[in-house]
């Protein structure tokens, strides 16, 4: 069994006061034994981080002390001469063991923002990938994540509040096409509408079916999985995929 978690952020007047309540909520987390967590994307008022290690110092402290990895949310990060969106993880030891870039910048960003290329699996607890925010709407992203070996998807999203229904539906059904519990992490206040999501998978006479449990205001939630519960059904599902002309 892993314990995931998700951290659901409100607005705060700057990024020091942001990155306090993002401590606060991983604390509690780390304090309910939850093995890997995550924040939502871009949920501090200066969304650029140029140094993630130094910004999220914090973070890492908490990740060590808690023995817990932290998907420390996404942010505008320039690497060379490229703008990206990039989500930073953080080992159980402190460790910053890498980025995820986001595959589909969304609408407005792709006037400045360059795509992510490949997507990444990380392993600590767990084989976990990470679908960034608008990354959920596309199936190959989730699908070509769980090929790699991914037992579980994360998702640090900002998620207007017109848009909650449909991405609580993307989330149920990157699950159900995968056979993984998705965790999806949004920030709430005047114009975010929260209602972080994280989806689990139960079987009915053969029938595949999602159960939901989401977060409203600033708080966490998190859930015990057993990871390899649904593997043969993935397999099954993955044999069968595609056969068509």
């Amino acid at each position: 069994m892993i314990k995931l978690g998700i951290g659901q952020t409100i607005e705060t007047k700057s990024n020091e006061d942001g990155i306090k309540q993002a401590s606060f909520l991983l604390e509690r987390l780390g304090k309910n034994e939850v093995d890997i967590a995550c924040l939502p994307e871009q949920f501090l008022p200066d969304n650029t981080i140029t140094d993630f290690e130094a910004s999220f110092s914090q973070f890492a402290k908490i990740a060590k002390q808690y023995s817990m990895t932290i998907i420390a949310g996404a942010f505008y990060n320039k690497s060379g001469k490229e703008l990206r969106i990039s989500s930073p993880v953080i080992d159980n030891t402190g460790q910053f063991i890498g980025t995820q870039h986001k595959i589909h910048p969304f609408d407005y960003e792709k006037d400045s923002i360059q795509p992510g290329k490949e997507v990444k699996i990380f392993s600590t607890k767990c084989k976990f990938g990470v679908v960034i925010c608008y990354d959920m709407v596309f199936a190959d992203v989730a699908e070509s994540m769980v090929k790699k070996g991914a037992q579980v998807l994360f998702s640090p999203a900002r998620i207007v509040r017109r848009g909650i229904h449909p991405w609580h539906i993307y989330c149920q059904t990157r699950s159900l096409e995968n056979r993984v519990p998705v965790l999806g992490a949004n920030m709430q206040n005047a114009k975010f509408g929260g209602k972080s999501i994280i989806v689990d998978l139960y079987e009915d006479q053969g029938v595949m079916i999602p159960k939901t449990k989401m977060t409203v205001g600033q708080g966490i939630r998190f859930e015990e999985f057993d990871l390899k519960k649904f593997e043969k059904s993935r397999r099954i599902r993955y044999s069968d995929h595609k056969k068509f002309v």
